[in-house]
This record gives structure tokens, sequence and C-alpha cells, in this order.
């Protein structure tokens, strides 16, 4: 993941988050130096010709924070075209619940932003719901995984599966979860309807590279699927107690895994399978953006919500 080019030193971007998330003309200029950096420019037909509207009395800037491009003549904000786009909750809040995001690692809960900011669970969600829409990848399709990648399967949420009759997950309300993992980077994790051969082949061949070292457990849906990839298919048999072989294993996987299911027993309790691919892509965000600082992570993720809407009305995949 790339660095946010107009980011500040660690120490002035961790400086400026705390008044950015209580007072909230620092929390809009804020957002526009992540934003535009030390160019502003139009939003809506990207001219730099702009300028910052202000009260014609007091000289102060105007309080919805306009500017005006004298381009194509019209207004706009820092908002539009991003995740806080016709949010009428204080910027401040949104910097809060950025910040937050971004920085804990098991994610944090709806409930703690809600106590802190002073706002209703519902906005709450709100902030929360449309930043984890920003934190997904933008084009997932062109990024695919190489080098080592270790494939795995879980389970999250629902009832404890059945015991001694059943297995991966048969008779269970729990949501299957595919995860790919390079070694010492990236991960990229999507529920999936089943764990068949079909269903992991084809989430395989639709993230990992061709020319990737694929390693897997030895459940019986990943055979075969060797073939399609130059570095072949290694496994560790998990079934006889088998957890490495030389540089054969599935640990990060599993260890990605680890993470996601304390994140979601611990801080969330319970994630509803309508809503479970947002939580996948912000922890999937924060495990491919750990080696930032934390002010490299916030500054990142707000970048990320230029460009980006989530409609009352879902679209698919939302």
């Amino acid at each position: 993941m790339k660095k946010d080019t107009y980011n500040l030193s660690k120490s002035r971007l961790i400086e400026e988050i705390p008044l950015a998330c209580s007072d909230e003309l620092a929390a809009v200029e804020f957002f526009e130096k992540r934003r535009w950096g030390n160019t502003p420019c139009c939003v809506l037909c990207g001219s730099v010709d702009v300028h910052k509207m202000v009260d014609s009395k007091t000289g102060q800037r105007n309080k919805r924070y306009l500017w005006r491009c004298h381009d194509c003549k019209k207004q706009y904000t820092v908002r539009i075209g991003a995740v806080y786009e016709e949010s009428r909750l204080p910027m401040r809040h949104w910097a809060y619940a950025f910040w937050r995001a971004a920085t804990s690692k098991k994610g944090v809960a709806a409930l703690e932003i809600q106590r802190h900011c002073q706002i209703s669970y519902k906005s709450a969600l709100f902030l929360m719901n449309r930043i984890r829409f920003a934190m997904a990848p933008d084009n997932p399709a062109a990024e695919k995984l190489t080098g080592t990648v270790e494939c795995d399967e879980t389970y999250v949420g629902g009832k404890p599966r059945v015991m001694g009759v059943s297995k991966r997950g048969r008779g269970t309300k729990k949501v299957p979860v595919f995860a790919a993992v390079e070694r010492h980077g990236r991960i990229r994790r999507q529920v999936i309807a089943d764990v068949s051969g079909r269903t992991l082949k084809g989430a395989i061949r639709e993230m990992v590279d061709q020319n990737a070292r694929i390693m897997t457990d030895d459940f019986v849906s990943y055979n075969g699927i060797g073939e399609e990839f130059a570095g072949g298919h290694h496994a560790v048999a998990h079934s006889t107690n088998e957890y490495v072989r030389g540089d054969i294993h599935t640990n990060t996987a599993e260890s990605s895994f680890a993470i996601l299911k304390r994140g979601i027993t611990g801080i969330y309790h319970s994630v509803s399978k309508e809503y479970l691919h947002r939580y996948l892509w912000q922890f999937d965000f924060l495990w491919n953006a750990r080696k930032m600082n934390d002010g490299e992570r916030t500054a990142v993720a707000i970048r990320l919500a230029e460009g980006k809407r989530l409609m009352y009305k879902k679209p698919v995949g939302a």
C-alpha cells in the first residue's frame, strides 16, 4: 500500500489529531490538507483557480466552510465526493472516528464512538460503516497477490458447529471466510458461499497471480489447484498434526484469522453475514498498512475516502 504523498511527518500529524477531534475549523482544515495538500482544487472540475469563502463582516471562514471555483462558478466543500458527503455530522467526529478505526488493531465499537463523541448510536454506526467502505480496496482485481501465498478458510460468527458428526461447517450458521495472504505482504479476504472445491479454487484464481506459489492445508477442496500456478501447490497435513514442513505452512493466514476473530468476539461481539464483508475490509486495511505508523495509516484511510459514496440504497457488494 502506498503512503500518503501529502502526509505530514509523524509528529506533526499526531499533534494535529487532538485539535482536529475537538475543534470544527481545525477538523475541516485537517481534512482539506489530507485531500489537497498545499494545492486546493475544485472537486467538481479539477481547477486550482479557487478561493475560500469568508464572512464579509468578520473576515472569518464561511460557517459552512465553502470554497468557490472561478472556472465552473460553483461552490463546494471538502465533503463533496467522499464518504462524508451530505453528512450532517461535524467533521471533528469524522476525524476522531477515522483516527480510532485506523489505529485500533482489533477495531473500535460504534458504542465507544457514541460515548466519546456524544452522538447517537445510529450516527456512530453511520460513521463506522462509511469508514469501513473507505478502507475497501479500490480495484482488488488489479492487485493480485504474488510470491508465496498462503490460502486458508475459516468460519465466523453463528452458533458452534455440531461436533463429532459434521465437518467443515455443515449443519451450522457460521459464515465461511476465505483468505489469501502473501508472506510478509498483503492480505485479501472475502465471504464465500461454501468451502467446496469450485468455490475455494475460484477465489484463489480471482485473488492470486498465476506465477505465485500456493500454500494450503490438506483440505481436499484445494486438490489440483497447483496445476494452474507456476510455483505449484504445497500443503501441510493438518489432519495428522503436521503444521510446518520446511517453509511450507499456513501460519500467516491463521494468524490473520486470529486477529479477525478476536476483534469480532472482543470488540463487536456479533457481526451479521450481511455486513461481515465490510469488517473484512477494515481488518484487511489494518493488516496491509501494519508497517506504517498510526499517523500515516490514518492519513491513508482519509485519502481512500475520496471518490467513494455509500448510499442508503446499497449497491451490489457495498
